[in-house]
């Protein structure tokens, strides 16, 4: 319940906000003033090149033409990413997008402890700083994400409950080691499954959050455990890179794959049969929140919204994939 209202409070304040911003348009036309103002510019820079991040930045671009049409001016999304999962990589972007002076920057860090630095020199600045996709617990600075540990658990649940009592082998793959989300999930996956005895767990080489790596991390795992009965997963990544390995093994609808998010490539592969399915965060709705938090702080609000917005969990799985390949295909 806590979760839901804190999602409609968000929800209704994103309303009150892109009202009051036409109010204020309107005024400055009715003085004459024709509604314009400064152009806004906020970057995204995500943990690495991905189609997750590209569902982030369309939700991100439709509240920003909203946002500009209201305030009457443009309003800019600059989508800067990583080629890899690399923080060295992150930090250069994060310096070069702060020369340029945006509004606001949010980041889905790969490594707090690697990032932190960067960030203090960014937001000693003036520059707003915000988290989306990630949680930090102590960094101070606001995030947009989800409960990771309660959406490990929940695939971790299921995976178990698909299995039955007799259990097997549940090769379970990390993604970025040194990201706050891919731990939580991982560490709940872990600790959800040492409470069934009947399933033994077997460590899969990370995929990194790239495909190609978790596809042949995951093939090297299936070579060498032919009794596998499952995967699970910490990020967008590895569920295409199991169900490629999975299937050119000849083990498609064998071995069971849960995790998966909003990516049209596993929406297909939960069609077919690879991919059973898995709980979701929703990437459009973090474009959304991430735009209208960056104008909110850049105009110098911070003390009317929480440190955190949970933007809860949604099941994608078998009876409803066609749903979502319909909105994907309306996007």
């Amino acid at each position: 319940m806590k979760k839901i209202l804190a999602v409609v409070l968000v929800l209704m304040f994103m309303v009150t906000l892109v009202v009051a911003c036409g109010n204020n348009a309107d005024d400055a036309a009715d003085n004459g003033g024709g509604g314009g103002g400064e152009d806004l510019r906020f970057v995204i820079v995500p943990k690495v090149v991905h189609e997750w991040f590209d569902a982030v930045t369309s939700g991100a671009e439709a509240q920003a033409e909203i946002l500009g049409r209201k305030l009457g001016v443009n309003v800019t999304i600059d989508f800067r990413a990583p080629t890899t999962a690399d923080v060295m990589e992150q930090n250069t972007i994060l310096e070069q997008a702060a020369a340029t002076m945006p509004n606001g920057i949010a980041l889905d860090p790969l490594d707090w402890a690697g990032n932190r630095a960067v960030v203090e020199e960014i937001i000693e600045k003036g520059i707003p700083v915000i988290f989306f996709d990630a949680r930090v617990p102590g960094s101070g600075i606001f995030a947009i994400g989800a409960d990771f540990t309660e959406q490990g658990r929940r695939n971790a649940e299921r995976m178990v409950e698909l299995l039955g009592p007799e259990g097997g082998q549940v090769a379970v793959q990390h993604g970025v080691v040194t990201a706050a989300n891919h731990n939580e999930r991982y560490e709940s996956i872990l600790a959800t499954l040492a409470q069934h005895p009947q399933i033994e767990v077997i460590e899969a080489p990370p995929g990194e959050d790239d495909i190609s790596i978790s596809q042949t991390n995951a093939a090297a795992v299936i070579a060498a455990n032919p009794n596998l009965r499952g995967f699970l997963n910490v990020d967008a990544a590895a569920p295409v890179g199991q169900a490629l390995a999975v299937e050119e093994a000849g083990r498609a609808g064998d071995i069971i794959i849960i995790g998966a998010e909003n990516m049209v490539q596993i929406y297909e592969f939960i069609q077919n049969g690879t991919i059973y399915g898995g709980y979701s965060v929703p990437a459009v709705m973090f474009g959304e929140l991430l735009v209208t938090m960056l104008f909110h702080m850049q105009e110098g609000g911070t003390g009317t919204i929480p440190l955190e917005i949970d933007t809860g969990l949604t099941w994608i799985g078998p009876e409803n994939v066609e749903m979502f390949i319909e909105l994907s295909v309306m996007n």
